[in-house]
């Protein structure tokens, strides 16, 4: 026994090895889905809930996958169905998942081989835009740093203002952690039955959410970039450019629509007053991008805000950041395909620089894929629940895109659905990350060429 045991723990050693050389994308996806199933065993112990029975597999499941990909999307109300141990469980599952699938992958290599290999290294940089392979290692203790740096400030932010609302202190900093934590990564879990409804006209509480839902979504390789040449935008990557101007454009967007289709809605807007509209407006305008808190109930909501947020959730955020989404870049890069290609421009440019074809194609096969993910998932679940497509597809692409708002069907859907949803929002988290990844990677060079010609388009 003493020598098998070294002697199966260095052959695992070697094995996982040997994956992050070979195949980084598989092992994060390994990595990813092994946390998914060990968060799920810890809630599915009677101690995760508050009644002290075990919660049903597919609950756990669903929970810990919706907290291990940041989505938020719930089936048990959150503050009332689990127990203290619980919602550490989950707000643990919330700042693993936060830090990223190819950080994990990292990690992982790390602590195996006491180095990341040349071909993980190429697939991390691709994803972060690091642009030195050596900087790679230093980038994951960085995010885990600054992350927990933005985290802890949120939270000492909320905390008096918790305390004032008749909270004890050490009620207060749970409170202030939790939303610290569940905000920055863009999670929408909220540890009270009520949520954040309460404070619905409180600009101390929300606008640090606000800020740390942003924050979160821009992604790792802006707020580092953006940190290094603070003085100076124009030494800015023109990723970060990018996802900066792109992502404010989607925010005034959305809150003014948001605003101008609910100002008159008296189940959501109309009864508070016009400082409370502007801040659940900005509030609205803001989580769909991958937040997923709200103040409001979003099953009261007209069905046009329903459709604007949809497209707001399939866009998402950052890349390499805690939301998910296709990512505002490949939103960006495709609209500045459709300007060039109107001014008759052969280059797609931007910022002074000019884009390379492959990142358009990559950004077309991205969310033609996306696309087809959600129209399969809102057919499968159509024909499980015969419920209308508003609300099935709300649901699925706030499921896809780790959003986490809901009309409110999820807690009633059948087990059918709700393993639909779970497998959704793995994909949704992992897949389009790892896809681009790998498709960027994908560079062929031809030593023949075949005869050119142009099909009709249109």
């Amino acid at each position: 026994m003493a020598r098998g045991g070294p002697g199966v723990a260095w052959r695992s050693r070697e094995l996982v090895d040997r994956l992050a050389r070979q195949s980084p994308a598989r092992l994060a996806l390994g990595v990813f889905f092994g946390v998914i199933v060990l968060v799920t065993a810890l809630l599915e112990a009677p101690w995760a809930t508050a009644h002290g029975h075990r919660a049903p597999l597919v609950d756990a499941l669903f929970t810990a996958t919706s907290a291990t990909t940041v989505t938020g999307l719930t089936v048990v109300p959150t503050g009332e169905y689990w127990s203290t141990w619980g919602l550490v469980v989950i707000l643990v599952a919330i700042k693993i998942g936060g830090l990223g699938v190819m950080t994990l992958a990292s990690l992982l290599g790390m602590a195996v081989s006491r180095r990341i290999g040349l071909t993980q290294r190429l697939l991390v940089s691709s994803e972060t835009k690091v642009t030195r392979l050596g900087e790679v290692g230093s980038l994951v203790r960085t995010v885990i740093v600054t992350s927990t740096i933005l985290e802890v400030t949120i939270a000492l932010v909320l905390l008096p203002r918790f305390h004032m609302y008749d909270e004890d202190w050490g009620t207060a900093a749970w409170h202030a952690i939790f939303y610290g934590i569940s905000s920055f990564n863009n999670a929408g879990f909220v540890p009270t039955p009520e949520g954040l409804a309460p404070f619905v006209s409180d600009w101390w509480v929300l606008l640090p959410i606000i800020v740390g839902v942003f924050i979160g979504s821009l992604g790792f390789p802006v707020i580092l970039n953006v940190a290094r040449h603070l003085r100076e935008p124009r030494r800015w990557s023109l990723h970060a450019k990018l996802t900066i101007t792109t992502s404010i454009g989607l925010v005034i967007a959305g809150s003014v629509l948001v605003a101008g289709f609910e100002w008159t809605n008296p189940g959501t807007f109309k009864p508070i007053d016009p400082s409370g509209t502007a801040l659940a407006s900005l509030f609205a305008g803001v989580m769909p991008r991958s937040g997923g808190f709200s103040t409001v109930d979003v099953g009261q909501m007209h069905e046009s805000t329903w459709l604007l947020m949809d497209a707001l959730m399939f866009v998402g955020g950052g890349s390499a950041s805690t939301a998910g989404g296709i990512k505002v870049t490949t939103l960006a890069v495709m609209l500045l395909a459709i300007v060039a290609e109107a001014r008759g421009d052969r280059d797609v440019e931007a910022y002074g620089r000019r884009i390379p074809r492959d990142a358009l194609q990559v950004a077309i096969a991205v969310s033609l894929i996306s696309a087809t993910f959600v129209l399969v998932a809102s057919l499968l679940l159509l024909a499980m629940t015969g419920l209308r497509l508003d609300v099935v597809l709300f649901e699925v692409i706030s499921a896809f895109a780790t959003c986490g708002l809901s009309t409110g069907i999820t807690p009633g859907l059948p087990d059918g659905a709700k393993y639909v949803l779970t497998v959704l929002m793995f994909i949704g988290r992992t897949g389009t990350m790892t896809l681009a990844a790998a498709l960027a990677l994908r560079n062929r060079r031809r030593v023949i060429r075949l005869p050119e010609e142009r099909p009709i388009i249109g």
